[in-house]
């Protein structure tokens, strides 16, 4: 195998045209990120043919820019990975077609995937992984519980039957007429609040390691309503805390019961949702002390960005995984197919 193995890494799966060079799966020498948030501000969430027209204009001097950072020319580079999917479609086709135009102009090789595996793989350029360990995976599309046991194996242990704790994040700071995006707004309001409301957690079933935060949002939109509808004043500020109090207790008792019965050495949280201070604070609480060591990204590698893409494509790269001419976007990428294909 070859050493100061570089990947170049293409991120656009949904509002953020990003560009990474990482060199032996750990070593950051690039990581640029244009953010769309102001164009999309005004809608109250992404608009996908906007996302789309933005990613256009802005991939071919991410790519540049990612090259400068890193003083070198697509020359130095071994390999060009892409996020493939899930995502928005048409966001994702820009990244995928400058992923094959560049590795074909090239004779690069081209090594495609997972969103949710880059987010998990992000925590990889803090700390070396070790096995079998868990991740959390939370943001605005996804909640999931993912059991790993050697690299590039992905087994879903629990995930939501309906909303996503980020989607019910958005949706509850609509309802509170809160600025978008609306997770990172909710969790600041929490900070100043306390915890006075006693909305639902849904455990489900006994041993399920599901989630639910359709009912919880309902209850926190309806609590809401009625009160304006009676006139009565909520304090916004506790309404958040009360609401999160719901999402973390959730999400750190299933995670922790998961990592005990499972028996990781880690626990790792990935997605954007990774950033509350809430969530961070209760998993802390939970696994300090323990056997089982805790990961959790630093902020800059929360969010959407192309650093996680190639941490994810260096290990598919080793692993001898390649993608042909036609590789395409898949907005709907399983997981657990995306890692049973690569091991065929």
């Amino acid at each position: 195998m070859k050493t100061n193995e570089r990947i170049l890494a293409i991120e656009t799966s949904c509002d953020e045209t990003a560009v990474a060079i990482i060199e032996n799966g750990r070593n950051l020498l690039a990581n640029v990120v244009a953010s769309q948030i102001e164009s999309h501000k005004r809608f109250g969430g992404v608009v996908p043919e906007i996302a789309s027209r933005h990613h256009i204009e802005q991939i071919t001097i991410t790519i540049e820019e990612a090259l400068e950072q890193a003083s070198m020319t697509i020359d130095d580079i071994d390999a060009i990975a892409v996020t493939e999917g899930p995502g928005l479609v048409g966001a994702l086709l820009v990244g995928v077609n400058a992923a094959k135009s560049l590795a074909f102009a090239k004779q690069k090789p081209l090594v495609g995937v997972h969103h949710i595996a880059g987010h998990i793989y992000a925590n990889r350029l803090e700390k070396e992984f070790e096995f079998p360990l868990l991740s959390l995976v939370v943001s605005g599309g996804h909640t999931e519980l993912i059991l790993m046991k050697e690299h590039g194996s992905f087994e879903v242990i629990g995930e939501t039957r309906d909303d996503a704790a980020g989607e019910a994040y958005d949706k509850v700071a609509r309802t509170l007429k809160l600025p978008y995006p609306g997770g990172p707004e909710i969790d600041k309001l929490a900070q100043e609040g306390e915890v006075t409301i006693d909305f639902p957690r849904a455990w489900l079933e006994d041993g399920s390691y599901d989630f639910s935060f359709s009912g919880l949002k309902s209850a926190v939109i309806n609590k809401l309503h009625n009160a304006r509808q009676k006139n009565e004043h909520l304090k916004p500020e506790d309404v958040a805390a009360s609401f999160q109090e719901s999402v973390v207790d959730v999400l750190s008792t299933k995670t922790f019961q998961a990592a005990q019965e499972h028996q990781v050495k880690q626990v790792i949280v990935a997605g954007g949702v990774a950033a509350n201070k809430g969530l961070r604070k209760a998993l802390e609480e939970k696994f300090t002390g323990g056997e089982i060591d805790l990961l959790i990204p630093p902020l800059s590698l929360c969010t959407d960005n192309a650093a996680m893409i190639a941490a994810a494509g260096t290990v598919a790269y080793q692993q001898g995984h390649r993608a042909g001419w036609d590789l395409n976007a898949n907005p709907s990428l399983n997981l657990e197919h995306y890692a049973a294909r690569s091991k065929s």
